[in-house]
């Protein structure tokens, strides 16, 4: 199976599932379970995708500026500042740690 083979699958797929998602009656999934499950769905996938990110290069786990920079990011949402706070603090504390020399 080539490249373009597991492509064109995975995208059948997905278009597959697409339209199961239009034939499933409205009242299961309104029903509290299916709800609840969608819902930290999306939060398990964003961590998932924030973790891949932070600590992926290839096919190795690196531990670089990049993890202190979304440790500071997690505090600044926790104590609720606005967005651009966050991403600038972010930045600033890579930024740092990236001059000092500490993670390339």
């Amino acid at each position: 199976m080539t490249v373009w083979n597991a492509v064109l699958l995975a995208a059948c797929v997905c278009v597959a599932l697409k339209a199961f998602g239009y034939l499933v009656p409205a009242s299961v999934m309104e029903a509290p379970r299916p709800a609840r499950i969608s819902d930290l769905l999306t939060v398990a996938l964003l961590a998932a995708l924030v973790a891949v990110q932070t600590l992926g290069a290839g096919q190795a786990i690196v531990v670089d500026a990049r993890v202190p920079a979304v440790l500071v990011a997690g505090c600044l949402l926790w104590m609720r500042q606005s967005f651009l706070v966050v991403v600038i603090g972010a930045a600033v504390v890579a930024a740092l740690l990236r001059l000092a020399g500490w993670a390339t």
